[in-house]
């Protein structure tokens, strides 16, 4: 009984500590923090269509930091509660719209 208890206590936190070090999705992330309440991916709502946002960005380098830190100050958009790398997901996944 011990032994099995050890075993379970085990894998349980090696799968806490191995949730993190994969990033989400980037399509999960943005449905999840409700992006798609004001954006698209092919039509402007009350933001612009992702579409247009990877086509706007599509050959600035800096464009994936850039987002990011627009989304963590909450400069020209809301201020998004993401992790580092749920916004980078996020926004990847944005920049590769088409």
């Amino acid at each position: 009984m011990k032994r099995a208890l050890i075993v379970v206590g085990t894998l349980g936190a090696l799968s806490m500590f191995s949730a993190g070090a994969y990033a989400a999705d980037g399509g999960d992330v943005v449905k999840a923090k409700g992006c798609l309440n004001c954006h698209a991916v092919d039509t402007k709502k009350v933001g612009p269509a992702y579409k247009d946002v990877a086509a706007k960005y599509k050959d600035n380098k800096s464009a994936e930091a850039d987002l990011v830190a627009k989304l963590k100050a909450g400069k020209g958009h809301p201020k998004i509660s993401a992790t580092d790398d749920e916004l980078k997901s996020a926004v990847d996944w944005v920049l590769s719209r088409k």
